[in-house]
């Protein structure tokens, strides 16, 4: 995994580089928040879907809410990035499009919105 910084409206966003799934479970998303922290001191996340498994993405499983709280609880923004019109469930896109208009959770096509959602104050 490869951590970058970038610095936008005096804000330090994460931007995580990896081929593999680093958040496969509760306890490896608390994990990939601690090390990003403790690495960088940003809370703020821009992450591949790719590096979540692919269980998150099926609401039933109940893993993304329980991953998603996790965020929450520990003050991390996160944004993820990638294609979402591969998921045909209503319930996704519905979830994908709440998550939009807060401020906290994003899921978004690519790095530069994630950068201009995640430098918002």
């Amino acid at each position: 995994m490869k951590i970058n910084t970038v610095r936008q409206n005096n804000i330090e966003i994460a931007v995580i580089s990896t081929s593999e799934i680093v958040i496969k479970d509760v306890q490896s998303a608390l994990d990939f928040i601690a090390t990003v922290a403790y690495e960088t001191g940003c809370h703020r996340i821009i992450l591949n879907k790719s590096a979540i498994c692919e269980d998150f993405f099926h609401l039933s499983t109940k893993l993304a809410g329980e991953i998603l709280q996790k965020f929450i609880n520990y003050h991390v923004k996160v944004a993820i990035v990638g294609d979402f019109s591969v998921y045909s469930s209503k319930s996704l896109k519905d979830f994908i499009y709440e998550s939009n208009k807060g401020k906290d959770i994003f899921f978004l096509t690519d790095e530069k919105q994630a950068i201009e959602k995640l430098s918002l104050v």
